[in-house]
């Protein structure tokens, strides 16, 4: 009994830890409405830097606490909110979790960077040794401080949403935030403290729970896993059942750690099911939850779109992919190309989140966890090289996307990512974790002794063993499934994903089985990530579960985001920058640069949610699709540099200073032949006179004038406003 009884307040001092950190995570949600990703992050960066402090420099807790707790984490939130959070107004939910998660990868990039991961930091808890003996069960000071400090953290949340003016302000803001600003509310300041007193709750459960893990940044972020579990308990507004549930999941945690059997017991499938359990808590949270409503337009539409490709720019993109993948092959070094080959893998994966996440807008933040299913059973079921083990894998993949797919049925937006992230998590933690175990007289195993390998692939008359075979190997796959994404952004199938992203309410009034829509997407998302899995795997041959942990997919979800998550050309620009030594090669000495260019551009999405490629490159190649011998011609001057290297003509910088002025001479001589074809002096538009931009861009970007209506009445030849009686207005 005395064991039990000890177990559940180590229980109830960790549960207490998820109060906190689950309490400043639906602060900010209630009174902001943004699901804060990098909440944990927060926490592990202020941990970090208390231990700066404290033990590095030797400052008493009493200054360094104060430091952290009161100075560095409500100032970073305010320059949070300032600088990021209140730009993300009328912004849709999507974007503004993935702004998030670029603050998360920047902090933790950052983190790496200004802390050497290889040197053992520990964090000792406060009163370290002190116990106190309450019949037989030692209750250390630490435990019993962290209980204190939740419930009274606990209880301050609920008196100040509750019980305080600026608190039921701080709410009202989010309900209606016009409606409050009539009653008197100031949003600034209400953001502010909202987002000062978020991060301060951040770094004390940061703080805190160092000491019970590695001071290590992975671990300290992926805490708030944990904690989401809490706050999705209390559907993230209810402060009392949110406490409550930290305290449960914090139980069953220490619980199951001394009962759940282990794998000396004879129960090796359960060997990591401990580190699962608040996920586990968090997925069965989630299904118990009731049903979300179907929602129609937002009052406050966003800018994002997706446009329609066509199949000559989708053939011309997947030709170029092919021929640069061939290029690439010939001029780069054994070393480069060996790091490169993994790039096609990468991209697939990318490319399979644009009809799931970019079309159909359906939060998955689990598509590398199908990435890895895929690399599983590429090598179980193809250890011999055989090519059919990509369609097992493809077909296995899609099965258990439209398993996963059942919640997204019930749920949507913030609670649909959060499902998708516990099956991600879970995954981690738990299966690809199972060790090499024997039922009767079969022997079964995830990754073998830790890791698995992967026999490239046995192509009928092809030899792809080599690494620039492979290369040019995967750059055909990505093509073609790049192809795939394009037929299905052009079939009725694209059609309906784009409208149940849009408005599923009329989705379900018009007659569409919105259901079977988003279970076909899932496995249809889930399916190629599996090949793009299988790829991977091929490309590295070997591979262990640390090749598919989250937070790597969040780094590929975000290039994703960052370039376009309606375009394949997102997808290769994501296996360009993660799976190739490009800016190891710039920039030897900055390891963490990638990671923290990555966030940093992510946090600037709610200003251009729809990523530099859909939005600022592909228009500018629009025009050269109605030229023909201009991309002829720009395409013969390619292949010739090609030729000519090959010849050892030039070397190979020459080569990609042609190629790269031919790209951009077919871009803009398109550009300049249609604008000298609307008459347009020193390849400018023709604007009707006084307007002060194109028709098409007023509206979108540019705010209408009275004299752009005026002009416009001019171009159409309507009457002015003062000939007509009662006036007209235009739009």
């Amino acid at each position: 009994m005395q064991e039990f009884i000890t177990f559940v307040i180590i229980g109830l001092a960790t549960g207490g830890i998820y109060a906190i950190t689950a309490g400043g995570l639906t602060l900010t949600y209630t009174t902001t409405g943004i699901f804060n990703f990098a909440h944990g992050a927060t926490g592990m960066f202020s941990a970090f830097l208390y231990w700066q402090f404290e033990h590095a420099w030797g400052w008493p807790v009493w200054l360094a606490l104060p430091v952290v707790l009161l100075g560095f984490a409500p100032l970073f939130g305010i320059a949070l909110h300032l600088v990021i959070m209140r730009r993300l107004e009328g912004a849709s939910q999507a974007t503004k979790l993935m702004v998030t998660v670029a603050i998360l990868l920047s902090l933790v990039a950052a983190d790496l960077w200004i802390w050497d991961p290889s040197v053992n930091r520990t964090v000792l808890p406060f009163y370290a040794g002190h116990v106190w003996k309450v019949g037989g069960v030692n209750l250390a000071y630490a435990d019993l401080i962290t209980l204190g400090v939740a419930l009274a953290v606990a209880v301050a949340l609920w008196i100040l949403l509750t019980r305080t003016r600026i608190g039921v302000a701080m709410r009202a803001t989010v309900d209606d935030r016009s409606l409050a600003v009539l009653n008197g509310s100031r949003p600034e300041a209400s953001g502010m403290l909202a987002w000062a007193i978020g991060t301060s709750l951040a770094a004390l459960a940061g703080i805190l729970v160092a000491p019970k893990l590695s001071l290590s940044p992975l671990p300290l972020t992926l805490l708030i896993v944990n904690a989401y579990a809490a706050a999705v308990i209390g559907r993230l507004r209810s402060l009392p059942m949110t406490f409550v549930g930290a305290m449960v999941i914090g139980v069953a945690g220490a619980l199951a750690t001394n009962y759940v059997p282990k794998w000396d017991a004879g129960y090796p499938y359960l060997a990591g099911f401990i580190g699962s359990v608040p996920v586990v808590v968090l997925f069965i949270a989630l299904l118990l939850m009731p049903q979300s409503q179907l929602r129609g337009h937002a009052s406050t539409r966003t800018r994002e779109f997706s446009r329609k490709p066509t199949w000559t720019g989708g053939a011309m993109f997947a030709a170029a992919v092919v021929f640069g993948g061939i290029v690439a092959s010939r001029t780069l070094s054994d070393n480069d190309v060996f790091s490169s080959t993994k790039m096609w893998g990468l991209g697939i994966i990318g490319l399979s989140m644009i009809p799931l996440i970019g079309y159909a807008g359906q939060l998955s933040l689990a598509q590398l966890g199908f990435a890895g299913i895929g690399a599983i059973t590429v090598a179980h079921l193809g250890r011999e090289g055989q090519p059919i083990a990509l369609l097992w894998a493809a077909l296995i993949c899609a099965a258990v996307g439209a398993v996963v797919a059942l919640p997204a049925l019930r749920l949507s937006g913030i609670y649909l990512a959060l499902a998708t992230a516990a099956f991600a998590v879970a995954l981690d933690r738990w299966f690809f974790l199972l060790p090499k175990w024997h039922w009767g007289h079969h022997e079964y195993y995830v990754f073998k002794s830790g890791s698995l390998q992967i026999k490239r692939f046995d192509l009928p008359g092809v030899d792809i063993t080599g690494d620039r075979a492979y290369f040019v190997f995967g750059a055909v796959a990505f093509a073609l499934v790049s192809l795939l994404v394009v037929a299905i952004r052009r079939a009725e199938f694209g059609k309906r994903l784009l409208a149940l992203k849009d408005s599923p309410a009329a989705c379900a009034t018009l007659g569409m089985n919105h259901k079977l829509t988003t279970l076909a997407v899932f496995a249809t998302s889930a399916a190629i990530a599996g090949v793009g899995g299988g790829i991977y795997g091929g490309a590295v041959r070997s591979v262990s579960p640390n090749n598919f942990e989250f937070f790597t997919g969040l780094s590929i979800l975000m290039s994703m985001v960052i370039a376009g998550l309606t375009s394949p050309g997102a997808a290769l620009f994501a296996g360009t920058l993660l799976g190739t030594p490009l800016m190891i090669n710039l920039f030897p000495d900055w390891t963490q640069l990638t990671t923290i260019l990555i966030g940093l551009n992510g946090v600037a999405l709610g200003r251009n949610p729809n990523g530099m490629v859909a939005a600022q490159l592909r228009p500018k190649w629009d025009p050269a699709l109605k030229h023909p011998f201009v991309l002829a011609g720009g395409a013969a001057v390619i292949v010739a540099a090609f030729a000519v290297r090959q010849a050892d003509l030039v070397g190979n910088w020459v080569m990609v200073i042609v190629i790269a002025l031919s790209v951009v001479l077919i871009s803009s001589v398109s550009r300049g032949i249609d604008n000298r074809k609307s008459g347009a002096p020193g390849g400018q538009p023709v604007l009707p006179e006084g307007m002060t931009a194109p028709p098409e861009k007023l509206g979108l970007s540019v705010p209408f004038t009275p004299e752009d209506i005026e002009a416009l009445d001019r171009t159409l030849g309507l009457p002015p406003l003062t000939a007509l009686s009662g006036g007209r207005h235009g739009s």
